[in-house]
């Protein structure tokens, strides 16, 4: 479920979801936001640390934060300019 907050941060809950499908939604989230636009992402799954580290790193989107409070894990990822 995706709710707009403004028009350069969108959040993305994907709580329940086991990978690879947070990243795939955040992927498909980004490809519709505007270059520099934020998504928070907020998952359940502990393997998406490492997922979302690893798809920042190919996509050259910015991991703005990553955290992770009682089993909910929360992402702010900046979309790059060419992506």
């Amino acid at each position: 479920m995706t709710e707009m907050q403004s028009d350069d941060e969108q959040t993305l809950d994907t709580s329940g979801l086991k990978c690879p499908l947070p990243v795939l939604k955040a992927k498909k989230a980004l490809k519709t936001m505007t270059a520099g636009a934020v998504l928070r992402v907020i998952a359940t799954d502990p393997g998406s640390v490492r997922d979302f580290a690893h798809f920042c790193e190919a996509t050259g989107d910015s991991l703005l934060e990553s955290s992770e409070d009682e089993g909910r894990y929360t992402f702010r990822i900046g979309k790059a300019s060419g992506a």
